[in-house]
């Protein structure tokens, strides 16, 4: 046989296996990761994102720019109009219940909402309205026992329930999320492809972790670790610029630390970018730091299980004493201080 006479029968041979692997996919779906794996080669993976907020949306633009259709549903239409006008895989759905005519069983519906009781009425919501062997991935910031206790009541309804961690912020778009994934493996097969799309890359940056309840937790702790380096990083550069007498610029400071430093990292990154934005005297920037939530959660479970984690709960503190405008502890403090030692106590001026 000729070079190209064997080059032709090899391409149509391989188009046979490969429209046979996809028969045998499309028949046993349901058996496990590998043939739902081999399902996404054949046709493309299509899912709902509901709530398209920064997060939302961004993971919206990344699985279509990686060739997943999107079906994007919001309360508001205006984000969803951005994405159609922006992105080729996007489906609108302005109504609920146009999700679940424009998506095939078995359905994924991936929440983008807040924690809290705004997730848990979605969940209430949808759920009657889903089938058998479907999934409802719950990607926001959710308390892990409150998501242990949506999985139960999901999972006896027959559809699947995971809890997906995302870290990565505005910069996810681009650089890609870390997944921290909790529940079933036959859940988590059926939203394998996305999961590689979406992470930095398609054999890093995710992980099925553990049951329901275990990529919310894993996530918790991951922000508590990230108030204690942020903590770190802000202490450490005001020390430097309270050394007035060297004159120190912290954006050259912060530069030279990113290259071959041990404290290196994407956080330092971020400082130093931003202090070259917005000068190191940052006086546009009010002293006032919010708290997420999951700071707390992490230090309460910390006490819980009776772990010794002073830098994380120390650092939701220092968060607390930021967003203390009224000061009325520190003003007893100087209270103290004048009843039993006669020290002066600044008082404002009341003209």
């Amino acid at each position: 046989m000729s070079g190209a006479w064997h080059n032709l029968a090899g391409r149509a041979l391989g188009r046979f296996g490969r429209a046979l692997s996809c028969f045998v996919s499309r028949r046993f779906s349901t058996v496990g990761r590998l043939t739902v794996a081999r399902l996404q080669e054949c046709e493309p993976m299509k899912l709902a994102i509901f709530g398209l907020g920064r997060m939302g949306a961004n993971m919206a633009r990344r699985l279509s720019r990686g060739g997943i259709t999107v079906v994007a549903h919001n309360r508001s239409r205006e984000p969803i109009d951005e994405l159609l006008r922006e992105e080729e895989h996007i489906v609108p759905a302005y109504e609920e219940a146009e999700v679940f005519r424009k998506l095939d069983g078995p359905r994924v519906i991936w929440l983008m909402l807040p924690a809290g009781e705004i997730t848990s009425q979605a969940i209430e919501r949808l759920l009657p309205q889903m089938s058998p062997g479907d999934v409802l991935v719950d990607g926001g910031n959710s308390r892990y026992s409150e998501t242990m206790a949506h999985a139960e009541r999901v999972e006896a309804a027959g559809v699947h329930f995971l809890d997906c961690g995302t870290s990565g912020g505005v910069w996810g778009l681009k650089n890609g999320y870390s997944l921290m994934v909790g529940g079933t493996e036959a859940g988590f097969a059926h939203i394998e492809p996305a999961i590689r799309v979406l992470a930095p890359t398609p054999d890093s940056g995710w992980g099925h972790v553990g049951p329901a309840g275990s990529g919310h937790f894993t996530k918790m702790i991951h922000n508590g670790i990230e108030y204690g380096m942020m903590q770190a990083m802000a202490e450490g550069l005001a020390v430097l610029r309270k050394k007035s007498e060297f004159d120190l610029d912290l954006a050259q400071v912060t530069e030279l630390w990113r290259e071959g430093s041990v404290v290196q990292s994407w956080l330092l990154d971020l400082t130093a970018d931003a202090l070259k934005q917005e000068g190191q005297g940052l006086e546009s920037i009010q002293p006032h730091v919010a708290d997420s939530g999951e700071g707390r959660w992490t230090a309460i479970e910390a006490i819980d299980l009776g772990v010794a984690a002073p830098v994380m709960t120390l650092a939701l503190q220092m968060r607390f004493a930021s967003q203390d405008d009224e000061g009325y502890g520190n003003r007893v403090l100087a209270m103290m201080r004048n009843a039993f030692g006669g020290h002066v106590v600044q008082r404002r001026d009341e003209s």
